[in-house]
């Protein structure tokens, strides 16, 4: 297949209109048209349908763009590491991590990153699934249990514990309890058990909250982190984040969940990134003042 066509074709596909595409490739609107129709000829097939709205893929087309996004990011990729044999931390870099860590431990941590590399470009991939590094579906991953997946760097950075919190209001309106018992009459905020989380979370909750009067289930720690805030109950909450919200108290301390542990991983051939390295390394060091701060002293 000829690659100025697939690169058009590309374009095409992504913008949804002739028009469009050859705006994008300064080519006329009958030179895109004229490549495409060589495109079909040469594989015999149909790639596009015309629409009201514009042009729809076919399922041939579907799996051509599939395989022109892979070879994009790839080129993408190339040309990064060829860029980066200059100093300079500059470009996309592809984050993914959990919602709970995304939100209410990294992105608050951001603007030190940013301050210290303003040309990069960070997106956040920020759910539950676990995505395919070696596909390249991301570029590095912050996930709670080591990945499986292959030919993969990976570091068991942090380890982190599922316990109880109240905001410090609820503590002086309610009180604090003093055994497991007392929870029995406490509204308890918890992950929905439908929800995705790790089993240590789960277990952990399953008997606290099949002994409670009162329950309020949400599928996200930040919608926990918010129900807590507002004093509707006692939540189990990840220990990352009491250093933000110092108005947590902890509830009935040494009742917590197996430990968590927090691995950071990308594949072999981005170890030299630049941008990967900075990211890695700004992260550790994070994790190193956030430790400090969550266990004072000289030890």
């Amino acid at each position: 297949m000829d690659w100025d066509k697939l690169r058009i074709f590309h374009s095409v596909a992504e913008a949804g209109s002739l028009t469009h595409a050859g705006d994008q490739l300064h080519l006329s609107q009958s030179a895109v048209s004229r490549q495409i129709r060589a495109l079909e000829e040469s594989l015999d097939t149909t790639l596009f349908r015309r629409h009201a709205r514009g042009l729809i893929l076919t399922e041939q087309g579907e799996l051509l763009l599939e395989a022109t996004r892979s070879m994009a990011r790839r080129l993408e990729a190339t040309a990064a590491r060829i860029r980066d044999s200059k100093d300079e931390v500059y470009g996309d870099l592809r984050v993914t991590t959990t919602m709970g860590f995304g939100t209410l431990w990294l992105a608050p941590r951001l603007p030190r990153l940013f301050e210290r590399y303003p040309n990069l470009r960070l997106e956040l991939m920020l759910e539950e699934r676990i995505l395919d590094l070696p596909m390249r579906e991301a570029d590095l991953a912050i996930r709670m249990k080591e990945p499986s997946q292959a030919d993969l760097i990976r570091r068991r950075i942090m380890e982190v514990r599922i316990r109880l919190y109240a905001s410090r209001a609820y503590v002086e309106r309610e009180g604090l309890p003093q055994s497991i018992e007392d929870l029995v009459s406490r509204r308890l905020i918890v992950q929905n058990p439908g929800s995705p989380q790790v089993r240590a979370g789960g277990e952990f909750v399953q008997p606290l909250v099949a002994q409670a009067n009162s329950t309020l289930t949400v599928n996200t720690y930040f919608g926990i982190l918010q129900g807590v805030i507002h004093g509707v109950g006692i939540g189990s909450l990840p220990d990352y984040i009491t250093a933000g919200f110092p108005d947590l108290v902890q509830v009935l301390p040494g009742l917590e969940s197996a430990v968590i542990p927090v691995y950071l991983a990308y594949v072999q051939e981005l170890r030299h990134n630049k941008r990967v390295c900075a990211f890695r390394d700004f992260v550790l060091e994070e994790i190193t003042a956030h430790l400090r701060t969550m266990a004072p002293g000289p030890d």
